[in-house]
């Protein structure tokens, strides 16, 4: 029984951990494209909003173990959650048509608030979505003040990777050394 519950963990975690390569690879292609062209970028964040938010109901749907019913309730508030995300985009939207946002400024913006609601769904469905979250916010915060942001995001962007499989390798260890105790 102990080796299903550890396959079934180790199984999760690579499922976890290769979203989160995933989405710091796709985090890394918008803030490359929004260091070459500010207006693309402003929309590939936009879009960046849905992929997460789908990734974010998919993590929630494998933690759920698949219950009957619970798929609908994690849609559910997923989709609430990200709903509302797009809502304040929206309003970062109408800003830069308005004038008072430059596509460039937009776009960190949007980044600020996709930030924001990984981090929080984060609280919910895992710490490495709010690693991501973390990413993201220090990414706008470098590109504000960086020209070229993208290597200080991708150092960043690795050592979050290795200290999450540094964190795995020592949580295994230490629950080894438990289990060799108690029995």
């Amino acid at each position: 029984m102990q080796e299903d519950q550890y396959i079934s963990e180790k199984r999760k975690f690579q499922v976890e951990e290769g979203i989160l390569i995933f989405l710091l690879i796709l985090s890394l292609t918008g803030v490359a494209i929004t260091d070459f062209s500010p207006d693309d970028g402003y929309g590939y964040w936009i879009i960046m909003v849905f992929v997460f938010a789908i990734f974010a109901i998919l993590i929630a749907w494998l933690q759920s173990k698949h219950r009957e019913g619970e798929f609908k309730v994690i849609v559910k508030d997923q989709s609430l959650h990200w709903a509302t995300s797009l809502l304040v985009v929206g309003g970062a939207f109408l800003l830069q048509k308005s004038g008072l946002l430059t596509p460039q400024s937009a776009g960190l913006v949007i980044l600020l608030i996709l930030s924001l609601a990984t981090m929080l769904d984060g609280l919910r469905i895992g710490w490495r979505f709010s690693l991501v979250g973390l990413f993201l916010g220090s990414s706008s915060v470098f590109g504000a003040f960086y020209k070229s942001s993208i290597w200080i995001d991708l150092a960043f962007a690795i050592i979050i990777v290795i200290g999450t499989f540094l964190w795995e390798f020592w949580k295994n260890k230490r629950a080894k050394t438990r289990a060799t105790v108690t029995a």
